[in-house]
């Protein structure tokens, strides 16, 4: 046996044996070792069943069958295997352990008696989920092709849309036992260089044995924001939407076995917008941004303020109206609280009830129990119409990241309103707002165009701009190529 037990040996048993030492041949039921001649050299084929594409192997084991069997040396066996094995992907690897790394990954491994070299054969074939319309980002119009949990199909689903060669997307693995693929996606003439070397530091620096949950385990590494519910990093499942970031200058990564992938970095204003409102002509996508941002801002603070004023003495005529006529037989704070409670135990068991049964359970929760709470008069009918209204809000919001951190943040004016009324209700915004003025998305502020002002690009994200008149890309990213239009183009 070699000093080394990774380094490939000249004699196929000793090979075999530490392949089979490592993996468990015998063991894992799944590990095949095909073994065959190859001119008359005692040859072996190692890999994982449901793994490989069988047609693919069938060609090779032909071609194999027919390489000369005499009067062959080392050396020009190893090129006739080269020359006459019909498939593209191939190469080869001179230590066990990188081959062993392939093998996991789906390849398929060509020993042979007396060459110290491993044939790699990229013969994979994973199980692809056809491409569908991403649940949580739906349009009336425009495509209908979603994220898979393949990430060179996803691949694929961004070069349809940007057919540059400028478009990189490097491979990196995360995870001494899962080696998880991960690709970092870039335009490179447009994207930031000190972006990209961040990013990829920064994923380079993880030191863990396995990142089960894909994407969002990865998340928390690259960007630390642990106590932070804010969300700084954007998914989307749509390939279009994560073409147009990388024609922005962001960086995308793409995750194997993630059905999204991450958008780096972005701002709060990221989370307000749709694909929705580019589907649509401009004044109707400026509308539909106004009505979605209010929504947002309503889920944050609708709640905490009609509590405040319902409590409140001596309010103005024209909004005297406000606050239940008549009481509940709960202190009013108690029923919001049990209300948003309520609302979250819903939501959650919506998600673990099959798609046959969640329509009755949304009527027993939202009719049946609010109908006869009110009836009863547990609750006060306008404690449930704020709460059912602030709901509305929530699942308008296009992130449900960003849904879930205001959800939190709306916990914190509510329970300052609770505690010291306005003064209260002032101090949660104030919170709230300087965490969002101090958080950071791979150094960029959350606030920007806000904080710090940029009047351009501020009106960008007020108003939805025709295409043809965007030209310029934006500042937040710092890209190398400025401009996405000529100067001296015709816009029609």
């Amino acid at each position: 046996m070699p000093k080394d037990r990774f380094s490939i040996s000249k004699k196929l048993e000793d090979n075999l044996a530490v392949l089979e030492a490592e993996l468990g041949y015998g063991v894992t039921f799944d590990l095949v070792f095909r073994k065959l001649k190859i001119a008359h050299k005692q040859s072996c084929l190692v890999f994982f069943d449901g793994f490989v594409n069988d047609v693919a192997v069938i060609h090779i084991l032909r071609a194999l069958q027919a390489v000369p069997r005499t009067g062959v040396t080392f050396h020009a066996l190893k090129q006739d295997l080269y020359d006459r094995i019909p498939y593209f992907e191939l190469s080869s690897a001179d230590d066990l352990e990188a081959a062993m790394d392939q093998l996991l990954s789906g390849a398929m491994l060509l020993l042979v008696d007396g060459m110290q070299e491993v044939v790699v054969l990229d013969v994979r074939q994973y199980v692809v989920r056809g491409s569908e319309e991403p649940a949580l980002e739906k349009v009336t119009r425009g495509s209908r092709d979603g994220f898979v949990e393949t990430a060179l199909f996803n691949i694929n689903l961004i070069r349809r849309r940007i057919r540059d060669p400028n478009l990189r997307f490097e491979a990196l693995q995360v995870g001494r036992r899962s080696k998880t693929d991960v690709m970092i996606g870039y335009i490179k003439d447009v994207a930031d260089p000190s972006l990209i070397q961040e990013v990829k530091d920064r994923i380079g620096a993880i030191d863990r044995d396995a990142i089960p949950m894909g994407g969002k385990n990865l998340e928390e590494y690259i960007l630390g924001t642990v106590f932070n519910p804010l969300p700084v990093t954007r998914y989307t499942e749509r390939p279009d939407v994560a073409a147009a970031h990388l024609l922005e200058g962001h960086v995308v990564i793409i995750v194997d076995t993630t059905p999204f992938v991450l958008i780096v970095p972005v701002t709060l204003w990221h989370f307000t917008q749709h694909a929705e409102e580019y589907f649509q002509n401009p004044p109707v996508g400026t509308y539909l941004r106004w009505i979605r941002t209010a929504g947002i801002f309503g889920s944050l603070i609708l709640l905490p303020l009609w509590y405040t004023l319902s409590v409140s003495q001596n309010l103005p005529p024209w909004i005297a109206f406000i606050g239940p006529k008549e009481p509940g037989r709960l202190a009013l704070w108690l029923q919001l609280l049990l209300l948003e409670l309520g609302l979250d135990l819903i939501r959650m068991a919506l998600i673990h009830t099959p798609d046959s049964l969640a329509t009755s359970l949304g009527i027993v929760g939202a009719i049946i129990l609010g109908d006869l709470a009110v009836s009863i008069g547990l609750f006060t009918g306008e404690a449930i119409l704020y709460t059912a209204i602030t709901a509305i809000c929530s699942f308008a919001t296009p992130s449900i990241e960003l849904s879930n951190a205001l959800r939190l943040f709306r916990f914190v004016l509510f329970f300052g309103a609770v505690v010291a009324g306005w003064w209260g209700l002032g101090a949660g915004l104030l919170v709230t707002f300087l965490t969002m003025g101090l958080t950071k998305s791979f150094g960029i502020p959350y606030l920007w165009p806000l904080i710090p002002f940029d009047g351009p690009a501020l009106l960008r994200v007020i108003f939805r701009y025709p295409i043809p008149q965007v030209a310029v890309r934006p500042r937040l990213t710092q890209p190398q190529d400025l401009r996405a239009q000529k100067r001296d183009k015709k816009r029609r």
